[in-house]
């Protein structure tokens, strides 16, 4: 017997000659293959009284497979108090309608005051193990200074459950994820699908560039043009894909980068002084590019209810997109 045994679960194969690893995730679906294939390596998983350290070994019908569980271990991001603008939440999940500023997971030189030290602190005990960590699983991510709706798993089973519905990416659940853009200028059409493959940067290395689709990763963003201004426009952007700044690039490939971007529309930033003061200074204020995940829905990994939550624009990206309606005098509104 194992210290600090959370459960002690026990099986009956039903089909003989599969691996290891599979009969487990058959008889224990709640936990990941990846979690089951380390306790299997850990010495944790006997069949018929044997330990068996192999994932790949075979298994015969009607072989007893018994699995110690030990508890979580702790989380090695420090729990740290910060407030947390909560949306909803229940045994499995999380959903946090994350600040622009927060960044989502710790990573050298950002190593403490990210969402994932906040949701140690406030989920607690709550938080069953992720891979037999103690810690929340990230599922998605947002970037730095986007803002907008995330969500996180609490145990293994809703991770795997959430993990597998972001994979499919929408295409046979209900899965959505839009987000609220300002861009400089006026897209063509107004309403389209940017397909176009992104890859690390070969000469910048903290960017994504556009290339073939031999190198790189397939990515689909649908669009469309919200509200039409002097300067920019408000676009609504749904992912078919969702890779590393993804909206980003793709915008910026078309010709119509993010208003404050400073990555990906840096050759843009002297169209600023052609703003009127109101709208110059709100992006000023804004400090970050314009973006917001304003639209999140997928199926609960343990209920299946459907679950949608919306956010509307925060203070400081409603305030430019104020300004910029009323320089416009009155947007071309779709």
């Amino acid at each position: 017997m194992v210290d600090n045994v959370v459960e002690e679960r026990v099986g009956l194969v039903a089909e003989g000659g599969v691996r290891l690893d599979r009969a487990l995730v058959a008889l224990f679906p709640d936990l990941s293959r990846a979690r089951l294939q380390d306790l299997i390596r850990e010495g944790q998983v006997r069949r018929d009284g044997t330990p068996v350290r192999d994932p790949a070994a075979k298994v015969g019908a009607g072989a007893q497979l018994a699995l110690t569980v030990p508890q979580p271990k702790a989380a090695e991001p420090e729990a740290e108090a910060v407030d947390l603008p909560i949306v909803y939440e229940d045994d499995d999940l999380i959903v946090i309608d994350k600040p622009a500023g927060l960044v989502v997971h710790p990573a050298p030189g950002h190593e403490s005051g990210t969402l994932v030290n906040a949701l140690i602190a406030h989920c607690g005990a709550s938080l069953s193990g992720i891979g037999g960590v103690r810690r929340p699983g990230i599922v998605h991510r947002l970037d730095k200074d986007t803002s907008g709706l995330i969500v996180v798993a609490k145990n293994d089973a809703a991770h795997q459950g959430l993990t597998s519905q972001f994979a499919d990416h929408g295409r046979t659940g209900p899965l959505e994820r839009a987000y609220a853009a300002v861009v400089w200028g006026l897209p063509q059409p107004r309403t389209g699908t940017i397909r176009a493959s992104l890859a690390r940067s070969r000469y910048h290395r903290e960017k994504i560039a556009v290339v073939s689709d031999e190198a790189g990763r397939h990515a689909v963003t649908h669009y469309a043009v919200a509200e039409a201004y002097a300067e920019a426009a408000l676009v609504r952007c749904q992912l078919e894909t969702g890779r590393t700044h993804q909206i980003r690039v793709h915008l910026a490939h078309r010709g119509h980068p993010l208003l404050g971007d400073g990555v990906y529309g840096g050759a843009f930033r002297t169209k600023a002084a052609r703003l009127r003061p109101d709208a110059r200074d709100a992006l000023a204020a804004l400090g970050r590019q314009a973006l917001h995940a304003e639209l999140l829905g997928f199926s609960h990994p343990r209920t299946g209810q459907t679950l949608r939550f919306e956010s509307r624009l925060p203070p400081d990206l409603a305030a430019l997109v104020t300004a910029l309606r009323a320089e416009s005098e009155g947007p071309a509104r779709l």
